[in-house]
């Protein structure tokens, strides 16, 4: 197949990772693969990162040039099937499959669970301006489905997948010494961590407020929050704020996380909105770590099975510390004394091969394959 994603998202984060991740997974089986981005975007400037072409349009708003811009691409380019992944870009590929002398099929994925508008023009865009819609949980295939906005034939639950031959643990003592020439992190501390695009509903701020009513009674614990975006300035304040400023290391974007997450003894991920299944909590999952997170989205859906997860009320910044202060004394114990039960002696989570085929990115390559076929298939014919 040749297949065009396009993107018109300006930043960074699971979405526009998983973007990447699946056109590098469809490159591999012989697919001929290409995103359509505009040229500001960072996606456009970190494909090649990863192996993936990009082609650079106008792509910032809803407006006849977008549409021109995208309109010519398709010709040019001849895709079987396009998949978009942003509102913008999806309004502007369904609109310019109007004018094009190609004709290929669409299908939107919904990675977040903010809410749709039941609005003339999404009724449009989701039942004729695409032949298929994946959602990346459960959750958000139901937000579309329960009053017809779409029929759930027509709407795939497909979570994001992870390679699990890159996120794999070095060791944990390794990982931290390998990192400190970029944080100072304490190679003896507990370290509670959190990876993500700095927003406001990541739930950054709930987090440092919940450590930061912790530290007396474990004054061993160190906070490590791996990222960057609008929100980074307004946490390093609330650090010194609450006086914990020299415990609160920001280490910025990284474009290879794997060693914050080796590093870590627990993940916290107290988000509280617009989530799908995040790519956060499956790396996580993958290096056994102890996690603490929300309902939030599908992440309830992401860690079931999983021992090693407790979820707490979003927003709720004493169930947050005091889920923190348990995880943060059993890995003092733990430290200490060097016992095991079910846990290896630094204090990591057994993922079962169960979960781990769940969470591999093999299969949702194979289902996002099945759909794109599906989407072909059911255009040529209609």
């Amino acid at each position: 197949m040749r297949i065009a994603h396009t993107e018109s998202s300006h930043g960074w984060g699971g979405q526009e990772i998983r973007v990447l991740t699946e056109s590098q997974q469809l490159i591999r089986r012989g697919h001929d693969v290409v995103i359509l981005a505009d040229a500001d975007s960072l996606i456009a400037k970190r494909a090649g990162g990863y192996g993936v072409p990009i082609e650079t349009l106008r792509l910032k708003k809803k407006r006849f040039v977008e549409i021109r811009s995208m309109a010519t691409a398709i010709d040019r380019l001849r895709p079987d099937v396009v998949s978009a992944h942003s509102s913008t870009d999806h309004w502007v590929l369904a609109v310019a499959r109007l004018f094009t002398k190609h004709k290929p099929a669409i299908v939107r994925t919904r990675h977040v669970s903010a809410p749709v508008s039941r609005g003339i023009g999404t009724r449009w865009l989701y039942r004729s301006g695409c032949e298929a819609i994946v959602t990346t949980g459960e959750s958000i295939k139901i937000h579309l489905t329960q009053d017809q906005l779409v029929g759930s034939e027509k709407v795939f639950s497909i979570p994001t997948g992870i390679d699990l031959e890159v996120f794999r643990s070095q060791g944990k003592t390794s990982a931290r010494e390998r990192i400190r020439s970029i944080v100072g992190i304490d190679s003896s501390a507990v370290l509670f961590g959190n990876i993500a695009t700095l927003r406001s509903w990541k739930g950054q701020h709930d987090l440092i407020e919940a450590f930061a009513r912790i530290t007396e009674k474990l004054p061993q614990v160190q906070l490590l929050i791996v990222g960057d975006g609008p929100q980074a300035k307004s946490l390093r304040e609330l650090a010194a704020q609450l006086g914990v400023g020299e415990r609160v290391f920001f280490a910025g974007h990284q474009q290879d996380v794997r060693d914050y997450f080796d590093a870590l003894d627990v993940f916290v991920f107290p988000s509280y909105a617009n989530e799908g299944v995040p790519q956060a909590i499956l790396q996580a999952m993958a290096y056994g770590l102890p996690i603490i997170t929300t309902r939030a989205g599908s992440i309830e859906e992401a860690v079931s099975g999983y021992s090693g997860a407790t979820i707490v009320k979003e927003r709720d910044v004493a169930a947050i510390a005091e889920a923190m202060l348990r995880a943060g004394q059993a890995q003092a114990a733990l430290q200490t004394t060097r016992t095991q039960t079910t846990q290896s002696e630094d204090g990591r989570t057994d993922c079962s091969q169960e979960i781990r085929d769940r969470i591999g990115i093999g299969g949702m390559t194979d289902r996002m394959i099945a759909v794109y076929e599906r989407a072909i298939s059911q255009y040529n014919s209609s």
